[in-house]
């Protein structure tokens, strides 16, 4: 059966919302109140620059904000005709420069335009007068790329362009523009929009578009965009199309946006069930934190997501302890808030901060995975196993009073240290500390400072008294045994710049006598005094000297290197060689031990075009 051609006619009056609900002027822009007023005080003295430099992350509204600007600067009505910043009424010129189809408004893109003979064009076109607006405005978007000499070639008639001529650049990466440039423009910052200033422009748009969105998938589009409104509109748009197909009752016009259909919509695991999580791997509850991982993935959350959202929720966690009003951030549902706040009373910052740094680097682990589900297992043990665990520090402070080692818990259950029995003792002996949780432990490294002991949790199954040996003290008494110490705590720059950057002139166990060469980094001889201090436990004297030092050894390796280089080139045989390959030279020479058999002396005859070029 034929359709007829009204069925088959395709609708052609829409529009996406990011450009349906497109400012026009200044009025309609949000989030953006010190610019607009910049601009008012400039224009109503008459302070209008040059040019203006507009920055800022995707989607807040650069673009739009130039086409108001180049709007503001020729606005005129029949009882306006000067710039404006009130642009309530149309103007003469503003249809046509809203649509960017003004000849006077020249847009253009200068990822795709980045050579100097594009900025000659633009330079020879500046000098003609406007046909019909009151200036010739040039909009140059993401001028970040142009590139150097376009920027030299444009310096000129930036500074003193005619008067006819305006100059509006937008781009997000502030930091590539020149400062030339930059100090030719006037800057504006546009900042990202808040979260509840976002929230209130979403309401607004689905009240016009007849649309219904419940609290939950308003905060899970506020969060995805970031602060970017052309995200957030974005995201409303497609959250629109697919609660549209999703909804049931066809015999209702009123589309509505429920939380679950963003959550699928967008990948995300429901926001309490990871709130869960966070709370299984802070009470070290493994079974129940991969178990429910495996849950959230079986309903399309992706590993990855997952780690994110629970870093997030640290974090908030981590501000609600300094700034508790962070509660009441739109974004942030009622149950999220409260939770939140809840763990912020129990953790330490210790904990979080710990937690914070494992799912960082987890994160990092599941994106390059093949295998994100396992990786992310992986990750949830680690975290588990080391949320609650007492740092060295807090088991020897603890252990002094007698009192629990636990830094914090979670509904009164703590993190097990490893194996099946939460309970067991700790003891120090020896500068070792250690935990026994059950029959197994966990070896936990320490960072140490000057005097303070090394630390390590191992096995042991007798507890003994307290005590806490110092670091003991380290003779060196020659330069050697100094760089075979920093080799030894494979600390690569210390031992780097012994060898290159220091003429000895005396050394003797505590004292170091030297000159420098080679421009040794900045803080070098300061790291030394520090690093001699902790590793031999005592303080060292470096005195830079006038005198000129025995060479560096590097500069001895070097001198050595070179006269056995010349003595190869001055051997009778090897000059014949040199003789017979013109522009040949020896670059390497190698000792090898006394070996007569003949396979090394075949071997030494195979190499002997190694050592030549």
């Amino acid at each position: 059966m034929a359709s007829s051609l009204e069925d088959n006619k395709p609708v052609s009056n829409y529009r996406v919302i990011a450009r349906k609900y497109r400012p026009h002027n200044f009025d309609d822009l949000i989030g953006q109140e010190p610019m607009v007023r910049t601009l008012s005080n400039a224009f109503e003295t008459g302070r209008i620059a040059q040019a203006f430099m507009l920055t800022g992350v995707r989607g807040v509204g650069k673009t739009t904000t130039a086409r108001i600007l180049a709007r503001a600067l020729n606005y005129k009505s029949p009882t306006v005709d000067k710039p404006s910043v009130e642009l309530s009424q149309m103007g003469e010129n503003c249809q046509a420069i809203m649509d960017g189809n003004h000849l006077d408004i020249i847009e253009m893109d200068a990822a795709s335009h980045t050579g100097i003979d594009d900025i000659r064009d633009l330079i020879e076109s500046a000098q003609y007068k406007p046909s019909s607006a009151r200036y010739k405005v040039y909009i140059i978007d993401e001028v970040h790329m142009l590139s150097r000499n376009a920027f030299n070639g444009l310096l000129k008639t930036l500074e003193e362009p005619p008067e006819h001529l305006k100059f509006i650049f937008a781009t997000t990466e502030i930091r590539k523009v020149p400062v030339t440039i930059l100090s030719r423009c006037q800057r504006f910052d546009l900042r990202r929009i808040g979260s509840d200033v976002m929230a209130s422009h979403l309401t607004s748009i689905s009240e016009k578009e007849g649309v219904e969105i419940d609290a939950n998938a308003l905060a899970m589009i506020v969060r995805a965009s970031e602060g970017s409104v052309r995200d957030a509109q974005s995201l409303l748009d497609q959250a629109i199309a697919h609660s549209a197909r999703s909804n049931d009752d066809s015999t209702s016009d009123i589309i509505k946006i429920e939380g679950d259909s963003v959550r699928a919509m967008l990948g995300l695991a429901d926001r309490m069930r990871v709130i869960d999580l966070f709370e299984y791997l802070m009470k070290g509850e493994i079974a129940a934190c991969l178990g429910e991982l495996r849950d959230q993935f079986d309903v399309g959350a992706e590993p990855g997501v997952v780690l994110s959202d629970l870093a997030d929720f640290v974090h908030f966690v981590t501000r609600l302890k300094y700034v508790p009003a962070a509660s009441e951030d739109p974004a942030i549902s009622e149950s999220e808030s409260k939770r939140g706040l809840e763990f912020a009373t129990t953790l330490s910052v210790r904990v979080l901060g710990r937690a914070w740094q494992i799912l960082v680097k987890g994160i990092e682990e599941v994106n390059a995975s093949e295998r994100p589900l396992m990786a992310a297992d992986m990750v949830l043990v680690r975290l588990a196993h080391a949320a609650n665990l007492p740092t060295p520090d807090e088991v020897i402070h603890s252990i002094g009073k007698g009192g629990n080692t636990n830094p914090g818990t979670v509904g009164g259950k703590s993190a097990p240290v490893e194996g099946d029995s939460p309970g067991g003792s700790a003891s120090v002996s020896g500068g070792v500390i250690s935990a026994v949780a059950g029959t197994s432990s966990l070896s936990v490294p320490r960072m140490t400072g000057t005097g303070a002991p090394h630390l390590a949790i191992v096995p042991n199954s007798t507890q003994v008294q307290p005590v806490v040996s110092e670091t003991p003290q380290v003779v060196l008494n020659k330069f050697e045994e100094l760089i075979f110490l920093a080799e030894d705590k494979r600390d690569l720059s210390i031992k780097t710049g012994l060898r290159r950057n220091i003429r000895l002139v005396k050394f003797e166990d505590g004292r170091i006598e030297c000159s420098l060469t080679g421009n040794p980094r900045p803080g070098f001889i300061n790291e030394l005094h520090q690093k001699l201090k902790l590793w031999t436990g005592k303080r060292w004297n470096i005195v830079i000297s006038r005198e000129s030092g025995a060479p560096s050894l590097e500069e001895v390796e070097r001198a050595e290197e070179s006269n056995k280089l010349d003595m190869a080139s001055a051997d009778p045989v090897v000059s014949a060689i040199l003789a017979k390959f013109p522009g040949s030279r020896v670059i390497d020479v190698r000792i090898r031990e006394n070996d007569n058999s003949q396979s090394e002396q075949r071997e030494e005859s195979d190499g002997v075009d190694e050592f030549f070029d």
